[in-house]
């Protein structure tokens, strides 16, 4: 089979034939479909998520799949099932670490990876939905979708009415204004420092957009999610947190990065900020993937306005470099078709 490898840091993927080995306890193995790209992928490349001593290795952690064999001790899955894959743990067995060959060598893997025509994926790792889901729906409930929803119920407890800043609107900001709109917040206000965003940020519900920070109206917020990981955009938004507020941090900075907190006494204010990290939006795959796929399936779910570009696996590269322009939305790379 055909994969993206990542062999060596800071250094473009290389598509190579990729070797299978036998189902372990609690594997899966998957025909990918379609697989999100997510900016952690260029944290991977950059060996900034622990990876750099187990290269090289099989990349992406968001996507869509069909079942094709299941190894010993599955029971949440079928052969057969339309599957979506995401790096949260779901139900199921935590299998071992995957293994492929590459040029006649053993290689090791993450639990979950998308960005290759087949994976072995950890049971847990692999939530099934109806035959008829979407697939690049699919993939944004791998991560993108959920992550978001999951910030605003789970860690952000946005009430009607509460006001909220998103900064960076890439594929987890645009299902952050789509998300905040859902639970009626006001005012919607996003900043990104690409202005050819406006038009899709307004259309998909934030009620204000600004390329600068200077242009914010608003004297403080109840919530600010900051997606960049950007440490300056980060220090220069807090001072915006109203009174009670939430700052949720999604971006990861740079390791030995350091974040500033501006007059950091105003944290202690009467009823006191909450600075959070968010992991994934404390999403729970199993439970929350089903539910989301009904809101889809009524129409209150939009993926056409989220899904920006689609490339094939041949064309990773293209996606990536596109991807750190910042100009998408969420990145679809489609496996198994003709580059």
């Amino acid at each position: 089979m055909r994969a993206a490898v990542l062999e060596k840091l800071n250094s473009p993927l290389a598509v190579r034939d990729i070797g299978l080995t036998p189902l372990q306890t609690g594997q899966v193995l998957v025909r990918n479909l379609v697989s999100g790209l997510c900016g952690a992928q260029l944290h991977e490349i950059k060996g900034y998520k622990g990876n750099t001593k187990f290269l090289p290795h099989l990349l992406g952690h968001e996507g869509c799949g069909i079942v094709e064999q299941i190894g010993p001790g599955v029971t949440t899955v079928r052969i057969g099932d339309k599957v979506v894959l995401h790096w949260r743990k779901g139900s199921g067995i935590e299998a071992p670490f995957p293994k492929y060959i590459l040029n006649g060598k053993e290689i090791s893997s993450g639990k979950v990876t998308t960005l290759s025509e087949y994976s072995i994926v950890s049971e847990n790792r692999a939530t099934t939905v109806p035959d008829s889901t979407s697939e690049y729906l699919c993939a944004l409930l791998g991560c993108g979708m959920t992550t978001a929803l999951g910030i605003i119920n789970n860690n952000a407890h946005l009430k009607f009415g509460e006001s909220i800043l998103i900064v960076g609107c890439g594929g987890v900001g645009l299902n952050l204004i789509q998300a905040a709109a859902m639970a009626s917040a006001y005012p919607i206000v996003c900043l990104d420092i690409n202005a050819s965003k406006r038009e899709k940020i307004l259309s998909i519900g934030a009620t204000a957009f600004v390329d600068n920070i200077k242009y914010i109206s608003e004297s403080e917020f109840d919530i600010i999610i900051d997606t960049t990981g950007n440490t300056k955009a980060i220090s220069n938004t807090i001072p915006f947190l109203a009174d009670g507020g939430r700052y949720i941090l999604v971006g990861q900075p740079y390791p030995n990065e350091s974040i500033f907190i501006p007059n950091g006494v105003d944290l202690w204010s009467l009823n006191g900020k909450t600075i959070k990290v968010s992991q994934g939006g404390d999403t729970s795959p199993s439970k929350d993937i089903p539910r989301y796929v009904k809101l889809y399936n009524a129409g209150l779910l939009d993926i056409d306005k989220i899904v920006t570009h689609t490339f094939v696996l041949g064309e990773i590269n293209e996606a990536l470099n596109l991807l750190r322009t910042g100009h998408a939305g969420r990145i679809m790379i489609k496996i198994g078709e003709e580059d």
